[in-house]
């Protein structure tokens, strides 16, 4: 309880306080005040990166729902896959491209310059030799009304579906092989469901 100074002609008045109280106060007030500081510097690298985490979805790291079967077993319907920005994709990779308004995606086979041929089996040759495709439950020619074996013309990539029975791709003329401008990404890694969470 603070003294009290009896002062004539008036009520008790406070005692003022004492330099070690001043002290104490200055202290408590300035650590309240860095403390506000160090919040305030907190929330705003927490927004900085909300925001950044918001431009890498829209601008470099979309997320995808898969619509359709044509990359089945790989894929499934709505399925949610990060992809990745870029026009380079190496052969294997799960890319996706526009063809007209359609956005599909497909696995890249080939690259510019090399050569693809398909037998009657569905087996896959890229420069004569055999394509190990272990991601396929059944190979098929289906309806291919290209000419084999096919060169992949320079600027484009030779995709294929891993439902070889099902889906248009590069086997057929209404794709064909695919433009560097038409490519948009590759996939990177499967976000939805849960089960499957991981790279692709």
């Amino acid at each position: 309880m603070d003294e009290l100074e009896l002062r004539p002609g008036g009520p008790p008045q406070a005692a003022p306080p004492t330099i070690a109280q001043l002290k104490t106060e200055l202290r408590y007030e300035r650590r309240r005040a860095r403390d506000r500081r160090f919040t305030a510097a907190v929330l705003a690298v927490l927004a900085a990166l909300a925001v950044l985490a918001v431009l890498a979805g829209f601008v470099w790291l979309p997320v995808l729902r898969i619509h359709g079967r044509a990359m089945e077993p790989t894929l499934a319907e709505d399925d949610l896959v990060v992809t990745l920005r870029g026009k380079d994709p190496k052969p294997g990779s799960l890319v996706y491209f526009y063809i007209g308004n359609e956005l599909l995606v497909r696995r890249c086979i080939a690259g510019p310059g090399q050569w693809v041929d398909i037998d009657q089996d569905g087996n896959v040759y890229v420069d004569n030799i055999l394509l190990e495709e272990p991601y396929l439950t059944e190979k098929a020619l289906d309806s291919c009304d290209i000419e084999l074996p096919c060169r992949v013309p320079e600027g484009c990539f030779f995709c294929l579906a891993d439902a070889r029975r099902t889906a248009a791709d590069s086997r057929s003329s209404a794709v064909g092989c695919v433009a560097e401008q038409q490519m948009e990404g590759t996939l990177l890694f499967r976000v939805w469901p849960l089960a499957k969470f991981g790279t692709i």
